[in-house]
């Protein structure tokens, strides 16, 4: 097999922003892990978020990257087996300085956020305590999400490279949406480490997304695939660029590499 491990982005390469897969997605997923592929899902989002998204691509058994890198967990039943976690106090307070009416949330694993304010409906999952800031803050977590409706990505983005984030990693969304983690962690170091658990190395990693904290993983795997709707940077780092959300874009490029008879037709 050419590659034995697929990582699969969620939001953008599997589901829409309404969390809809179609039928074509759900089964090239099926039709890789039925070749024998380990398929991997790693994503942003939390853990608490993504037990709904393993349901829809009815995937029996597995692993996951979860909150861009920090967190990896195997299912079923969901069983954490790594969670690094950063003193994430100076990088907020600089934040802060530059958006001061910002929301912050802080990763609490299985769980969900909490979080200095209610954020807009459906953006965070899981359970949500509302706390002071500075309590937020006061012990090592695993991830910071930091928010402001009223800004743009490019905003944020103009932020993150004129304040400097020394001691953490960051990754822009499409929107003024800034998720901050323990420096060096990224999706493409959670994923070499589940690669070498497999006996299995960057060669044998199919790596598809399409957002700036794909970036890592798309240049580090053996074959890097950006999303038809991936921002140009992101694009720039992958060996390929197929379809987008909208055309099944992650069917066309698995196509590529696994019978995916159960579609056809």
């Amino acid at each position: 097999m050419r590659f034995p491990l697929v990582a699969l982005d969620i939001d953008g390469t599997l589901v829409d922003a309404e969390e809809r897969a179609t039928p074509a997605v759900v089964s090239a997923v099926a039709s890789a892990r039925a070749a024998g592929a380990e398929v991997v899902l790693s994503t942003g989002r939390s853990v608490s978020g993504i037990g709904n998204i393993i349901d829809l691509l009815q995937l029996p058994a597995g692993r996951c990257v979860a909150s861009n890198g920090a967190v990896t967990f195997t299912y079923p039943p969901v069983t954490v087996t790594s969670a690094l976690t950063f003193d994430a106090a100076p990088a907020v307070r600089v934040v802060l300085e530059q958006v001061p009416d910002a929301l912050v949330a802080v990763e609490v694993v299985g769980l969900g956020f909490r979080a200095n304010r209610h954020f807009p409906a459906g953006e965070i999952g899981g359970q949500i305590w509302i706390e002071p800031l500075d309590e937020l803050v006061k012990e090592p977590v695993t991830r910071v999400i930091i928010r402001d409706p009223q800004s743009s990505a490019e905003d944020f983005l103009a932020l993150a490279d004129q304040i400097g984030l020394h001691g953490t990693n960051y990754f822009v969304g499409y929107t003024a949406w800034l998720d901050l983690a323990p420096e060096g962690v990224t999706k493409a170091a959670a994923l070499a480490d589940v690669a070498a658990e497999l006996g299995l190395g960057p060669a044998d990693v199919l790596a598809i997304g399409d957002g700036r904290n794909d970036l890592e993983m798309l240049a580090w795997a053996g074959r890097g695939v950006a999303m038809g709707q991936s921002p140009p940077e992101v694009k720039a780092v992958a060996d390929d660029v197929t379809g987008t959300i909208y055309d099944d874009g992650v069917v066309t490029e698995l196509a590529r590499w696994f019978d995916l008879y159960s579609w056809r037709g």
